[in-house]
């Protein structure tokens, strides 16, 4: 029922990313699925995948959260609608969306200053629906503005319109032992509002639930760099995400403010692929999820430490990746190289792979001079090559194992 799925939003049962995706719906699409559940009509399924049991230090399991793999846009709708609950727009401004019903007409609408004074509308199903008024109040109120009509059959109709809290939503929950390429695969496959779900959603939406080893704010960290970087909207930010400005990530990523360089504008798939090929020196992001989740590779249980150590791991990558001097480094060798524009580069991934070797032969203490001539050649060979035109996945994790190899056998300069 509506009712069960929301008070499994409210006690965090089934995580939902706070940011994996802005709400992008508009007022009139809440109106019309409020008025679809009101009329008994199908508004499709819920897809959860529940967390595996994560095997913790002292032994013993601990139940993982759901995940919503598919569905945000509607039970985001319903917490807007029904439990009067603020949503971030796409410019993460925190706003009311407000649905007005007509017991006269059993008519919804968009609440607005017009129907706010129109006496046959109640403006706001949601004190109703969220129990904070009862029946009896509403129905007095609004008999009290239209005495010309029946009180019981008022009462009948505003019954109706609880009753949409006992509608039925189709559920399908992905079971934790269900193989995590699996549930990949599903996740790719499945359509939101006609935008295809990718990999790095699904990564995104691991970390943007996790609040025990920060990935909230981790998640925002990316979200924000991705958006910054190519529009500068730090007083909409201050204005709009306390929490994150307050932050240790928001000193890290303030320097942007100054930055007008658009030769590379990396969004949140372009961050955390960077960052996993630098952090874990593995390419395919299906094995992110897995480490996500705690996954040991060679027990194939899921163990709390292997997550910790996991979102550690990722958060230095990521802040690694933000960092002013490193980024602004990098920028300076891809110009070196002659790309002085961001349309001489035809090759994300190339790129991409370059910004990770660059991060990672700084870590294993190469000299600035090496780092450049290794990396500019990295990438200019890449590109015309087509190194990465193929099945990138599977060339950036041969060839971040074949740098750590060639480093261990040659050892540091």
């Amino acid at each position: 029922m509506i009712s069960a799925l929301l008070t499994y939003v409210e006690n965090k049962e089934i995580a939902i990313p706070e940011i994996q995706r802005p709400f992008v719906w508009n007022a009139s699409k809440v109106r019309d699925l409020i008025d679809s559940l009101y009329r008994g009509y199908p508004v499709g399924f819920i897809v959860t995948w529940q967390n595996p049991d994560m095997k913790l230090k002292d032994g013993k399991s601990s139940s993982g959260k759901k995940i919503l793999i598919d569905g945000q846009q509607r039970i985001t709708a319903l917490t807007a609608a029904i439990l009067g609950k603020a949503v971030k727009n796409t410019e993460y401004e925190d706003v009311h969306i407000k649905i007005a019903f007509n017991p006269k007409e059993r008519k919804f609408e968009v609440s607005n200053p017009a129907i706010q004074k129109d006496v046959t509308w109640i403006s706001d199903i949601a004190p109703f629906l969220s129990g904070q008024k009862r029946l009896r109040e509403v129905r007095e109120e609004y008999c009290s503005s239209n005495p010309d009509l029946d009180q019981d059959e008022i009462e009948d109709v505003l019954e109706e319109l609880k009753a949409i809290k006992n509608r039925q939503v189709g559920v399908i929950q992905l079971n934790g032992s269900l193989d995590i390429d699996a549930v990949t695969s599903i996740f790719i496959r499945i359509n939101s509002q006609g935008v295809p779900l990718s990999q790095a959603d699904f990564v995104m939406s691991k970390i943007a639930a996790n609040e025990t080893y920060g990935g909230n704010l981790l998640r925002k960290c990316i979200d924000h760099f991705s958006h910054l970087s190519v529009k500068l909207e730090f007083s909409s930010l201050k204005a709009n995400d306390k929490e994150f400005v307050d932050s240790e990530y928001f000193p890290a990523i303030a320097w942007l403010k100054n930055e007008n360089e658009d030769i590379y504008d990396p969004d949140y798939t372009d961050i955390i692929r960077v960052a996993f090929l630098y952090g874990f020196s593995r390419g395919k992001l299906g094995d992110l999820v897995s480490l996500l989740s705690g996954r040991n590779f060679e027990t194939r249980e899921f163990e709390q430490s292997i997550e910790e150590n996991t979102y550690k791991i990722l958060k230095v990558a990521v802040l690694d990746f933000v960092n002013e001097t490193n980024f602004k480094r990098f920028l300076m060798i891809i110009s070196s190289a002659g790309f002085c524009h961001s349309k001489l580069i035809t090759s994300d991934n190339a790129l991409n792979f370059a910004y990770a070797l660059y991060l990672k032969l700084r870590s294993l203490n190469y000299s600035p001079e090496k780092i450049e001539k290794f990396v500019r050649r990295w990438l200019v060979l890449s590109i015309l090559t087509s190194r990465y035109s193929g099945s990138a996945e599977t060339r950036f994790d041969s060839d971040i194992k074949a740098v750590e190899d060639c480093s261990s056998r040659r050892g540091r300069s």
